[in-house]
């Protein structure tokens, strides 16, 4: 019997240190992180998994930190695609709410704008917009996702299935396989066409979340208590940051066996230097941290027919998504679809 197909996504938030502190400065942030992506060209050499890399503003508008990008691009190829940190990227209209300025409240205009000044800094690097896209802090609330595809966006990885934040965007039912959604502009227009390719998590026990989501919105009093200890106990997810090595292959067998036909992981170049964030305080942490990627890269070749694709790769003829239309939700709240 042959093994069984997976798409595999290695995705990267590239950008800048200090984002670990609960402080978020518009300049002077320190970009020191950007050259230790040299470090991780052992997984398209090695194992055929390219990279995808969400850049944001300050790194793409800063000379030796795109001289390392076109450097790793060079040698190994992958993607450059873009990541948005509202509270660095122009313009700054003066807003009544404090950084970070969530998507739930910030003018649509404002955020457009944001993500326009985000895509013409790619372009002046690559000679062309991004086609994926991240939301800095997980923030893409519903109305602001309409946006994407206006400024040239085709996938979005932003959703994080069965993770709660709260006062965060609702994306805890979520499917952990991608899906195409057809958006609904602020007026009920059509806005386009994007493929959702979410950051691969999955419940220790199938059909657990929606019991939970509705035990919660049962007792609001303990609405985040149970959603939050939902995500730390009984949810399975390959990020090699978050999650012990056994459960990230417990995730993508689980993952498999349920049907799934990609995994999208994802980490941060900051968590690739010494010091730059709590999980890795010193050399040695680090230096595991890219064994155990290392392993996991293996084994996941050893156990599935991996396909390795940049999350703009999702969105190609190959693969047959299923939709997710606003016919499909109705009365949702949801922000995921």
């Amino acid at each position: 019997m042959g093994k069984k197909p997976l798409a595999v996504v290695v995705s990267l938030d590239v950008e800048e240190e200090g984002l670990f502190s609960g402080s978020y400065p518009r300049e002077g942030a320190g970009l020191s992180n950007i050259p230790e992506l040299r470090r991780l060209e052992f997984l398209p050499a090695e194992f055929g998994l390219p990279l995808t890399l969400l850049c944001d503003y300050p790194v793409l508008r800063h000379g030796p930190s795109l001289e390392v990008l076109a450097g790793v691009l060079s040698r190994v190829g992958g993607e450059l695609g873009a990541h948005l940190h509202p509270w660095n990227t122009p313009p700054f209209p003066d807003m009544p709410w404090p950084e970070p300025v969530s998507t739930s409240v910030m003018p649509v205009a404002v955020f457009r704008d944001k993500l326009q000044n985000l895509q013409a800094a790619v372009a002046d690097f690559t000679g062309s917009p991004a086609r994926s896209f991240r939301m800095g802090r997980w923030n893409l609330f519903r109305r602001a996702m309409a946006v994407l595809p206006e400024v040239g966006f085709t996938v979005d990885s932003s959703v994080a299935p069965l993770r709660h934040v709260p006062g965060g965007p609702d994306h805890f039912l979520a499917p952990a396989d991608p899906y195409w959604l057809r958006l609904e502009g602020p007026d009920g227009s059509g806005a386009g066409r994007l493929l959702e390719a979410p950051t691969t998590q999955l419940p220790l026990v199938p059909g657990t979340p929606r019991l939970a989501k509705r035990l919660a919105e049962a007792f609001p009093s303990r609405h985040d208590a149970v959603l939050g200890g939902f995500m730390k106990t009984l949810t399975l997810g390959v990020n090699p940051v978050w999650m012990p090595e056994a459960t990230m292959r417990l995730a993508a067998l689980a993952h498999a066996w349920r049907g799934g036909r990609a995994l999208t992981l994802f980490w941060h170049s900051s968590e690739l230097l010494p010091g730059a964030s709590p999980h890795f305080p010193d050399k040695a942490a680090v230096e595991a941290f890219i064994a155990k990627v290392r392993r996991f890269a293996g084994w996941l070749r050893r156990t599935f027919d991996v396909r390795g694709t940049t999350l703009e790769g999702l969105a190609g003829p190959e693969f047959s998504w299923p939709a997710c239309s606003p016919a499909s939700r109705p009365n949702s709240t949801a922000d995921w679809r």
